[in-house]
């Protein structure tokens, strides 16, 4: 679904220099996608909540910088939910929930042993991993102003081999073409497909139907942009394509860039969770914490180890939250939470949250219970059997009554004689 203009980016960011890992600047030149899109941001309830906690100095979160995140998968699932059942209109008491998995492995380690396993809901994800990627990415094109003079984007120009030239030699300037792209997309008639992380209508006939746009997970291992037939975001509308309905203010078709989405969930990417300082960005060898300050958890680590459910023990982790009294109601329900994240990764779940069960099991479809073809053959043998024992001991009964008959009347005509 990607333009030739996301591929581009695509392209640009996937080089050796990827520019989601490009190191920070301490004065911000510009803060254009990163601004443009939390401008039109609304904090959740889950963010405000996190707020107030690192406002109050509360010490719940463990020390985890020396671990990294992960993406593992996605899953949606179906379940009972309290509003589609009182609503008459919904048509089913089930609702679609979403969810992610996640680990934090050693930073640069294998993730085999000594790691954690979580679970969070994908809004919830997509939070703190968005964020983290919006300041990854205009921290990488501010290094590219300050080195390579945006500005001036003839690349072909003769000053290139002039020696007055103040261009830093040192810095792969390609960068300058992969953020003009990024903050002219709307220009180019491209929309980044974060702006749709939470659901939003995008068109309504004039009977009052109307179409949304939200995340869903493609495959287990994907997250796009679908469409849906409510307002949710909770039933996929799977033949519909939502670059048929995106349009800018004048009318004209747009196309989505799912470059800046993709850092999301890339699993060859991990997210360091140790808060590296600006000032100290260009002096690790010097600095290192030797000032003596006690390592910080990053922000999208500390937002997302704080609202998902934890399976750790299981794999040998122990610097989570089992040391910390705030967590004693889950280290009571780890068990719980590992069968779960266990159910999920392991195909108990279609594509559009529907249980499934291998061969021998159910498959259930908006809300029923569908029997497979080896349950279907059993009914039908059991009730037809069932049917014929019925007609045997029918006739057997009727033989015998007959019979019985007889004989009493082969019994009383003796006596008469």
């Amino acid at each position: 679904m990607i333009g030739k203009l996301a591929l581009a980016l695509l392209v640009a960011s996937a080089s050796a220099a990827s520019p989601f890992e490009a190191g920070k600047t301490k004065d911000s030149a510009k803060a254009r996608k990163l601004a443009r899109l939390m401008n039109k941001a609304v904090p959740t309830k889950r963010s405000q909540l996190h707020k107030r906690k690192l406002d109050q100095g509360d010490d719940y979160i463990p020390d985890i910088t020396g671990y990294s995140l992960r993406f593992q998968q996605c899953q949606f699932v179906k379940a009972y939910d309290d509003e589609m059942a009182d609503n008459e209109e919904a048509g089913t008491i089930l609702g679609t929930k979403r969810f992610v998995i996640f680990k934090l492995c050693p930073t640069g380690g294998d993730c085999n042993y000594d790691y954690g396993e979580y679970t969070a809901l994908m809004e919830d994800y997509l939070e703190a991993t968005t964020q983290y990627a919006m300041e990854q990415q205009e921290n990488y094109c501010d290094a590219c102003d300050e080195n390579c003079q945006q500005n001036n984007r003839n690349l072909d120009q003769e000053a290139d081999n002039d020696n007055n030239n103040n261009w830093n030699n040192n810095y792969d300037c390609e960068c300058v073409d992969t953020c003009y792209k990024i903050e002219n997309m709307e220009d180019n008639g491209y929309i980044d497909a974060t702006e749709f992380l939470e659901c939003q209508d995008i068109y309504e006939d004039n009977y009052g139907n109307a179409l949304y746009a939200g995340p869903y997970c493609s495959g287990g291992e994907k997250i796009k942009i679908g469409v849906f037939t409510d307002e949710e975001c909770m039933f996929l509308d799977s033949s519909k394509d939502v670059e048929e309905y995106l349009q800018d203010g004048d009318g004209y078709s747009m196309k989505l860039s799912h470059a800046l989405l993709k850092t999301t969930y890339d699993k060859d990417t991990e997210i360091s969770c140790l808060q590296v300082d600006e000032d100290d960005e260009n002096n690790d060898q010097d600095n290192n914490n030797n000032n003596g300050d006690e390592p910080e958890v990053a922000e999208v680590c500390e937002m997302l180890y704080e609202t998902s459910a934890k399976c750790e023990k299981a794999h040998g982790f122990d610097s989570g939250y089992s040391q910390y009294y705030a967590y004693e109601n889950q280290l009571v329900q780890e068990d719980a939470v590992c069968s779960f994240i266990t159910a999920l990764k392991s195909g108990t779940y279609s594509e559009e949250g529907d249980i499934q069960v291998g061969s021998g099991g159910v498959t259930t479809r908006n809300g029923g219970i569908a029997p497979t073809g080896g349950q279907k053959f059993a009914l039908t043998f059991f009730i037809l059997g069932t049917v014929g024992l019925a007609v045997y001991a029918a006739m057997l009964h009727s033989q015998l009554t007959k019979g019985a008959k007889a004989d009493l009347s082969r019994q009383g005509g003796g006596a008469m004689a």
